[in-house]
Formats: C-alpha cells, structure tokens, sequence
C-alpha cells in the first residue's frame, strides 16, 4: 500500500470534472415519507482516513460519494452519486434518451428533476438498459411510463432480469443485505459504500419490457435524432450486456465492462459465475471497434475517463486484469492447486496494482480466482475428505470436542487474536458459535475479530460482511433488505417462470405422495401448459398433447394465474374437473425465509 500514488488527483479531478449542481439535500424520500436514498450521510468522508478503515478504501468511498449533475461531453450528463448507479441523459433533436435509470423508481425521478432544472423541462424520448441486473432497469417509471417511445436493451434482457431476481431472489436478497452493508451505520467505523458506489436505495423497483433488443455487434439505430452504434457483450458482468458508441458525440458507453475497480466475478449475495475469458476478450473488440473514435469514456458506476491515449490505457488495463486472473487461475489449476490455494498463491503484475482502478474495492482477486476455479471444476476439490464432510454444525461439535470444548477453544482464539491471526482466530470461534450457538463469550469474541477484520479491509463487500457478520452476533435487528420482486417484476414473467418459480417452493417430502395434473389454458395469451406433480417435483409442460390425464383444467388470464397462486380466491374462474386440487398444490408449497440466519447456525 506504501506504493500506491496517494499524491495523484487524476480521479478526483474526473471525479469532480463537469460538475453542474448537487441535489441539496441528497435526500430522496417516497411517497409515505420513507426515506429510500441519503448520500449526506456520507458527509462524514470529508475527513482524514480513521484507522477503523483502509486508506486506499477510504479514498475510494471519498470519489464514489460525489454527487451531482455532471457534464460528460456536449449534449451528455449524468448523475452520480443518488443511488448505487449512474444515471446517463443523452439530449436529441426533441428530448433525451435516458440510460440504466437506477434502482429505485423513487430515486431515477429525483435524478431527471435535477437534470430538467438545470437543463430544462425535455421530454424523455428514449430508454436504454446496458444490461440486466436491477440496478439498472428498476427505476424506470420515475423517468417514463415508455409509451410510444424506444426501450433498448440487449438480446435475452428480460430472460436474465427476470430469473435472477426471482429464483434465488430470497436468498440473493438476505446475502446483498451484508454485501451492501445495509444495516450498518454510515460512519467511519460501519459502512463506507460498497466499492462501485454507496449502497442501494430502497424505494420501488420497477420494469418496463424493452420494445427493441440489439441482437448482434454493429446492429446502429438511432433515437431521437441520435445515432448508436452497438457491442454485444453477453457472458461479462451480466449475461445480458452491451457497449455502446455515440458516433457523433465521440463517447463511448462501457455499461459495467469496465469500471474503477476489479469487478465480481462471482458476487457474494450471489449469481451465476462470470466467464472472465470472454470478458477480456470483449474488452479487445471493444478497443478495436471503438478506440479511434471516441475522446471519453463512460459507464454505469464511477467517473468517466478523457482523452483517446488516456482510455485505451484504462481498457487494456481491465482487460488484462481479467485475462490474467483467468489464464493464472487455469495454470495453478492445472498443476493440481485447489481454489483456495490459488487465491494465497495468487501474485498480480506491479503495473496492474500501480493503477487504482485494479483495485479490488467490490471484487476481490481471492474471491475472483475461487470463482474461476467454481467455473470450470465446481464446489469439489477433489480430495475424498471434502466429499461428505458434516454440515457446519455437526462439523464445528465435533472440533470443539477435540479441542477440549468451547472455553480452551476460546483460549486458543484468544492466543491467535494476540499473535495477529485473525483469520484463524475467526476459524476457531466459527467453530464455537456454531457448537454452541448460546454461548455468549463466544459470539462476543467472534464479534469483534469480524470487527478488526473489516475495519482492515480494502474491499468494501468484504467490510461490509465482516461488520453485519458482527451485528447478527450482537443480537442487532436484521432488517432493512430491498426487494426485487416487484410487481413490474412478477408481470414480466413469462409463464414457464411462473411454473419455475412455484416448482421451487414445493416441500418435496410433503409432496411425495401427491399425484395430479393441472391443465392451464391463458386466454389472453393462447398459451396452453400443464403441471404435474410425480414424486415430490413439479413437471411443466407447454402445450401438452391431448386432454388425457388432467385432473383440473382452468381457463383465466395471465394475470388472473398470478393472483391465483398468490392466494386469491377461485371465484369465477372458467374450469373443468376437481377444484380442490388447488388446494392441494397449495398445501404442499411453503414460503422463502427471507431472514435467514448466516453467520449463526
């Protein structure tokens, strides 16, 4: 860390470049009053490094809390700094075409204001989502309702948006809780952001369906009088992504391709695993396609970066960062090393750890590299012992016999905590909390080595999950997570993903012995499917040959399908066959824990 360039202000200065007007207060409130954003009370930032936080992370938190309209180039602004994205406005011949419209709907209104009092009142004449993750989509109907005008997105969006925020939704959600830090004070001992930006609103989150989809690279259009050249970039840091240039304007769009910092390639709230390969490999075609024409370079998170000499370096830069990572994971992989070992043994190339934006503030390169190794050879090291270890409680029983019980495990830790290592210490009381989940010095002591942990962290989601891994142990309220299925959300499921999504709440012992078939016919679809229940799983078949072996048949809507599994009442509904059925594929189904206990058993 010695070596790194505190003195050099290059990104403060983009930071702060083009800077129009700040949102004062930053405060952004719903409807009932609730407060969904507040990037004042990051105020405490202003302020020397504490020694509770990493300097390198604390510059980091510095930069990201900067909030305002700025101006990237002529005719293109954003505002940075009201939720954990940016928000891009790009005026045309009419109006302007809104990109990646925040999280929360409450938060993107408050962004277009900002930028109407200090633009004028433009209509928004066109809506661009880079790629599929919330936090760039859900703020939609604070900007538009999007009727008559283009929704942009890359091919296979709302396949990606839909099922990632509904399948592992729960669980996803109670882990982003401690990723984001979001029950944490806002302080220089609790949460500093999370590395890409300050933390996620909490207001409404909607979805409004794209209208065109950019299918291949090079495919142009043009809105609003303003000309888009695109780059498909699926299988980076979305499964659904693209770049962007605005010929005209010589900017250049890199969504969430390449940011100030070493992105995820496995988030810890979870997701399916990034291909770093391919990322790299689009970081190139992007330099080839677009380097000679664009002077400035922006994206989804951050600040931009100026000048054609000054963004090559920045993209080649990321993309050696993942190119690297991959081919030196896959190396150490193939003489036999194991994801952990690789992490240790992992050694980054001095001119990449010389430049700030390497740096792993939302990524890491250890949680990285065990992702590429997940990819390509999964959970399983290959070692018999780790094949059917106990669970972690039967497991953490079992050591803390052998060491002699809770109280010499304790002395151990203690020994470990004196001489430094934390991170044994915390193995060893892991082991205690979760053989004796009671045990108050234990969780105590656990507690404030998660503390020490995090306050020595240079990634913020690993701060984050060190410091909300220390309230859950204190007994603190857990509460606060956002939610993303929305009912923008749940309307733009398609009817498999329904059937999906209900398969995964069935209580499979509970459902062994059920036998029945469900046949529904949408009318305002034409779609035909059928459920079956077979030995505790639900099977969907779309449109099922014949009119054998249903034991119901239901004719309603779409919408009237949702609100049914949803618990409302049968009434009226158009059917053949034995109602009661209903009842009892609603009494094998059970609701997600969205609450879950995770660093205790």
């Amino acid at each position: 860390m010695a070596d790194l360039p505190f003195h050099d202000r290059t990104d403060f200065d983009n930071a702060e470049r083009g800077f129009v007007a700040k949102l004062t207060p930053a405060v952004v409130k719903a409807a009932d009053g609730k407060i969904v954003w507040d990037n004042d009370s990051y105020d405490f930032l202003d302020a020397d490094c504490p020694p509770t936080a990493h300097p390198s992370l604390w510059r980091q938190a510095q930069l990201c809390a900067k909030q305002g309209l700025f101006e990237v180039t002529d005719g293109i602004y954003q505002v940075r700094g009201l939720d954990l994205s940016n928000m891009t406005l790009v005026e045309g011949e009419r109006g302007v075409i809104v990109i990646d419209p925040l999280i929360s709907t409450e938060c993107a209104a408050a962004a277009l204001r900002l930028y109407r009092d200090h633009r004028g009142d433009r209509p928004v004449t066109g809506l661009i989502y880079t790629h599929s993750h919330a936090d760039h989509f859900g703020g939609a109907r604070g900007v538009t309702d999007g009727d008559g005008i283009p929704v942009i997105a890359p091919a296979h969006f709302m396949e990606h948006a839909v099922s990632e925020n509904v399948y592992a939704g729960t669980a996803m959600n109670r882990r982003a809780l401690y990723m984001y830090g979001q029950l944490l004070p806002r302080s220089g001992d609790g949460q500093l952001g999370c590395g890409l930006g300050m933390g996620t609103s909490a207001g409404t989150v909607s979805l409004i369906p794209p209208t065109l989809d950019i299918t291949r690279t090079g495919q142009e259009e043009t809105v609003d009088g303003v000309r888009i050249v695109f780059q498909l970039t699926p299988g980076t840091e979305a499964p659904a992504e693209m770049n962007f240039l605005f010929p005209d304007r010589r900017a250049l769009c890199m969504a969430e391709n390449a940011t100030h910092n070493l992105h995820n390639v496995l988030t810890l709230r979870g997701a399916l695993v990034r291909d770093t390969r391919i990322w790299s490999r689009y970081l190139t075609e992007t330099v080839a396609l677009f380097a000679d024409h664009a002077e400035v370079a922006f994206a989804s998170h951050h600040w931009p970066t100026w000048g054609k000499d000054n963004i090559v370096t920045f993209l080649t830069q990321q993309r050696d960062l993942y190119a690297y990572l991959h081919d030196q994971t896959l190396r150490m992989l193939n003489r036999g090393m194991t994801g952990s070992e690789i992490a240790e043994a992992m050694q980054m190339p001095p001119a990449l750890e010389a430049a700030w934006h390497t740096h792993g503030y939302y990524g890491s390169v250890s949680h990285n590299v065990k992702a590429i190794y997940q990819r390509y050879l999964g959970w399983f090291d290959g070692n018999p012992a780790h094949l059917w270890e106990h669970p972690p409680v039967e497991q953490s029983r079992r050591y803390v016999e052998c060491l002699g019980g809770t109280t010499a495990v304790l002395a151990q830790a203690e020994r470990y905590i004196r001489e430094g290592d934390l991170r044994f210490a915390a193995t060893l009381l892991n082991h205690a909390v979760f053989a004796d989940q009671g045990n108050s010095p234990a969780r105590k002591m656990l507690a404030q080595v998660y503390t020490r942990m995090g306050h020595g962290a240079e990634n913020a989601t690993w701060r984050n999950f060190y410091l909300t891994g220390a309230t859950e142990l204190t007994g603190r309220p857990s509460a606060g997570m956002t939610t993303t299925t929305s009912p923008d959300m749940l309307r733009a499921l398609t009817a498999e993903q329904i059937f999906g999504s209900l398969a995964i709440r069935v209580n499979g012992p509970r459902a062994w012995n059920e036998r029945f078939a469900i046949d529904w016919h949408l009318t305002d679809t034409g779609e035909r499917h059928r459920i079956r229940m077979s030995n505790g799983a639900l099977i969907h078949e779309q449109t099922p040959s014949g009119d054998d072996g249903a034991d119901l048949t239901l004719r309603l809507t779409r919408q009237r399908l949702l609100g049914l599994l949803d618990g409302e009442d049968t009434d009226g509904i158009d059917h053949d066959g034995d109602m009661t059925v209903l009842q009892r594929l609603r009494a094998v189904l059970e609701d997600p824990t969205p609450d879950f206990a995770i660093v205790t058993p």
